[in-house]
């Protein structure tokens, strides 16, 4: 055995064993380096034109600044609904019975001079499933990797002790937290002022600003603030995007919205909704498979999962009437997201006590 790393290989004239030995590193820093090769006069060594891409870094105003900001807060503290109304468009479903988020959806506002990246986030509460200890950890795995923190807090609602909790825990990430008061809209003056000052008094905030989603008001003037603690850097996200959800966690996020509506407290927690399949008749790769609906639609199938077979009958309705409803609904959203008709077929499974089931959960996406 000797200290030089060697290699046998066949002789192919004499089937003899060849012994080749590796270059040193000095021969190799020695030799040509293809990497600093001058091929700009050689065509050949560029390769065809087809094969050659080039990079086009776009121009950005001195000063222009892009960052993500994370929104959260306690459940229905209108997280989402800020969200949509910052980014100008619908980006997030809302509803009035809390914990409707159960993701993070990412928002994209887009200016001149600043591209915002939103982050609404699952309301952090006590949780009593596995789901809602998965949805807490992701919201702090969330806050970690920001640039600043929107702190949500409704104006009707007096400070409990769960903003106390949320408060706390934001205020030790070191990372500038901008104190909201959402919902402004619902209370008069005197008591929005004195929501302010308990804000104020929960923690030392880079800003405190009262907003209203729904009104419109400081909208822009919250952007401002929020883009003002934002890094110098160029747009993260194309121009023109405003959201990086995948088009079927979309429609089955449409499909959840539209069955939370007037259902009783228990259901929405209980409620999944997963995509099973689209297929696009129009598809060059279709399998031919039977289209419904007419004008070749997006065929779009859909399942509404529940916990327990009393809460099937509660979506259904009587007759289905519930479930048609639901589907109504929910196809006026999805054609306005796809741009075009389509076909929704809408079926409602039970998976018992899914929330706390890890297999259950793995299954739904969670």
């Amino acid at each position: 055995m000797t200290d030089e790393t060697t290699d046998k290989t066949t002789d192919d004239t004499s089937g003899r064993a060849a012994v080749f030995r590796f270059p040193s590193d000095e021969e190799l820093m020695a030799g040509p380096n293809a990497l600093e090769a001058d091929t700009d006069d050689d065509p050949e060594a560029q390769g065809p034109a087809s094969a050659r891409a080039e990079i086009l870094v776009p121009e950005v105003p001195e000063g222009y600044r892009a960052g993500f900001a994370c929104l959260v807060g306690r459940p229905n503290a209108g997280k989402s609904t800020l969200t949509n109304a910052l980014v100008g468009t619908k980006v997030a479903i809302t509803s009035g019975r809390p914990q409707t988020t159960r993701h993070n959806v990412r928002g994209v506002v887009h200016r001149d001079d600043a591209q915002l990246v939103l982050v609404d986030t699952p309301g952090l509460h006590r949780p009593r499933t596995l789901l809602g200890k998965r949805l807490n950890n992701l919201v702090r795995e969330t806050l970690t990797d920001v640039d600043v923190i929107a702190l949500c807090v409704p104006a009707d609602e007096k400070v409990g002790p769960g903003d106390r909790y949320i408060a706390r825990d934001v205020a030790e990430l070191g990372t500038p937290v901008v104190a909201v008061v959402t919902k402004s809209d619902t209370v008069p003056r005197a008591r929005l002022a004195a929501q302010l000052l308990a804000v104020d008094a929960l923690g030392d905030w880079a800003d405190i600003v009262p907003v209203s989603a729904v009104a419109g008001e400081q909208v822009d003037v919250l952007a401002e603030v929020l883009i003002s603690h934002l890094p110098p850097s160029p747009p993260l996200y194309p121009t023109g995007e405003v959201t990086d959800e995948p088009q079927a966690v979309m429609i089955a996020e449409l499909v959840r919205e539209a069955a939370l509506e007037g259902v009783r407290d228990e259901l929405p927690h209980s409620l999944a909704v997963v995509v099973d399949e689209i297929v696009d008749p129009q598809a060059a790769d279709h399998d031919g498979s039977a289209v419904k609906g007419a004008g070749q639609r997006l065929q779009v199938r859909v399942s509404l999962v529940v916990e327990r077979d009393s809460q099937k009958a509660i979506i259904i309705g009587r007759g289905g009437a519930r479930l048609k409803e639901i589907g109504v609904a929910a196809r006026r959203g999805i054609e306005e997201l796809v741009g075009r008709k389509v076909y929704l077929d809408l079926h409602v499974r039970t998976a018992k006590d899914w929330q706390s089931d890890p297999k259950a959960l793995a299954r739904l996406g969670f």
